[in-house]
């Protein structure tokens, strides 16, 4: 495995594995947009995998590559896309965890997908719409390729997950002290109108302010989420242009945050990332070593 070193930020929870492999670096560094990224990402671990190809030789002689790859097929296929054209979109709608790191990065595509797909030689088919069949042939054939130039260049990916299921909201709700003192801070930021009272509209701002403690993205972040959220106003016509005293505020605010919570129980939201590191430091004693 490779010797470089990549110094960690302490305060997010690091767990390093290595795709297909027992073997460990012991630190892993970010540059400065990467640590805004994980500062970001406040209590989300963040996995550093090494995607050399392995997996995704594993998962193109694997029983799940044909039926995963004729849905992938049958959501690209257009009739004046060409092989190459299907074979990169198809590359595209894979994951880290079939071996794949993001085809976003124009690296990858540049260095990775690129010269492997003009490696492997598509032939006289490659300007031409294509069947399945021969799709399903030519992207393993173009899969084998990548393999190989992940194997000549890993790839470094920064992973994270974080699955909104609802349950900091019910903390945050059971707990009334923490509740009180979170809608009283938040109505501090709150515009009232003439006679005192709080207009509806605000509830949004309000939910705002409350979301970091109750384990909620801002609005605006996550399309589901502001769907579910959206919803929860609809409930209690945040848009009827109305003003109401503190305490019906507050009782609104709690039942939006209480509809939220049923919702993401019921149906929880699991929102990952991935993003290539770029950049490599130099192994120094004063590097930390990452958590299991």
């Amino acid at each position: 495995m490779s010797s470089m070193c990549y110094l960690v930020q302490q305060s997010v929870s690091i767990v390093v594995r290595s795709l297909n492999s027992d073997n460990f670096c012991s630190g892993w560094g970010f540059s400065g947009w990467y640590v805004g990224m994980a500062a970001g990402l406040k209590r989300d671990p963040i996995v550093i995998l090494r995607i050399d190809g392995e997996d995704l030789l594993e998962f193109i002689n694997s029983p799940a590559y044909e039926p995963e790859m004729v849905a992938i097929f049958s959501k690209i296929e257009q009739s004046e896309e060409t092989l190459h054209d299907n074979i990169v979109k198809a590359f595209q709608n894979l994951t880290v965890e079939q071996g794949m790191p993001p085809p976003s990065d124009s690296w990858v595509m540049s260095d990775i997908v690129e010269p492997a797909l003009e490696s492997c030689a598509l032939g006289e088919n490659c300007g031409k719409p294509v069947s399945q069949e021969t799709f399903l042939l030519e992207f393993k054939r173009a899969a084998e390729h990548v393999a190989q130039r992940l194997k000549e260049l890993p790839v470094i990916v920064a992973h994270s997950e974080n699955t909104f299921d609802g349950s900091s909201i019910r903390r945050l709700l059971s707990n009334k002290f923490e509740l009180d003192k979170s809608l009283n801070t938040a109505l501090q930021s709150i515009p009232k109108d003439k006679t005192g009272k709080l207009p509806k509209e605000h509830l949004q701002l309000a939910l705002d302010l409350v979301a970091p403690l109750a384990g909620l993205p801002p609005l605006g972040a996550l399309n589901e989420m502001d769907n579910l959220i959206l919803d929860a106003f609809k409930m209690v016509a945040a848009d009827d242009g109305k003003a109401v005293k503190e305490d019906e505020f507050k009782k609104l605010l709690t039942e939006i945050l209480g509809a939220v919570m049923l919702q993401l129980e019921s149906n929880p939201i699991l929102v990952s990332s991935n993003s290539v590191v770029h950049e490599p430091l130099a192994c120094s004693s004063t590097l930390l070593t990452p958590s299991s």
